[in-house]
């Protein structure tokens, strides 16, 4: 597996949740055409039938880097709420994020301390009541990660050990670290108003690639 997608609706509406859903399924359909195998590793439902809160996918395949890298980023969809047909709203994003997996035997157990934490949220009734949030410490080089993204523990410790392997691999590798660091800091915030690629109407007609 060369490449993860996460697709992830942040803490945008439920109208996101049908976006991410929907793109999960064309992300598939045009993976197939250039030679990808695409995996579903992980989903959290959203709220309505048939939604994705957000999903991991893993990418296998000789294009697997540069299927992904096109797109990375936030993408937005245009059109009427197919849940809330009176709502005024057109114009919906959702966020993807691509990194290298963590290999499993990388880490020895016994430099890594693995906590669990109550995720924050933005306050009232979307305050994160659980402690789903993780945070991985690589103990030899005091490195450490935290995923509070997601509302399932289980897929943010997945997501935390993808970002703590792909610094240590970058310290080792001699990289610029740091640089790694600044993009999963970022993880959750969906750039709204640069979208890499732009989906429109119910039948999620695509526009060309940015």
């Amino acid at each position: 597996m060369n490449q993860w997608l996460q697709i992830t609706a942040g803490r945008g509406p439920e109208e996101c949740c049908w976006v991410v859903s929907n793109l999960v399924k064309r992300i598939i359909k045009d993976a197939a055409k250039h030679g990808v195998d695409v995996k579903i590793l992980d989903a959290l439902p959203g709220k309505q039938a048939n939604t994705f809160r957000s999903a991991l996918l893993a990418l296998d395949g000789a294009d697997s880097d540069a299927f992904s890298s096109s797109y990375q980023g936030a993408i937005q969809w245009i059109g009427k709420s197919p849940l809330r047909p009176t709502h005024k709203r057109k114009n919906w994003f959702v966020a993807v994020n691509r990194f290298k997996p963590p290999k499993e035997q990388y880490f020895d157990q016994k430099d890594i301390k693995i906590e669990t934490m109550r995720s924050s949220g933005p306050g009232g009734q979307h305050v994160n009541k659980s402690d789903t949030a993780v945070r991985i410490t690589h103990l030899p080089s005091k490195t450490t990660v935290i995923a509070r993204e997601e509302r399932s523990q289980h897929m943010n410790k997945k997501l935390a050990l993808a970002r703590l392997f792909s610094i240590i691999k970058e310290k080792e590798d001699n990289r610029q670290a740091h640089f790694q660091q600044k993009v999963w800091t970022g993880h959750n915030n969906i750039e709204r108003g640069n979208p890499i690629r732009v989906f429109r109407g119910n039948d999620f007609k695509a526009n060309s690639p940015i």
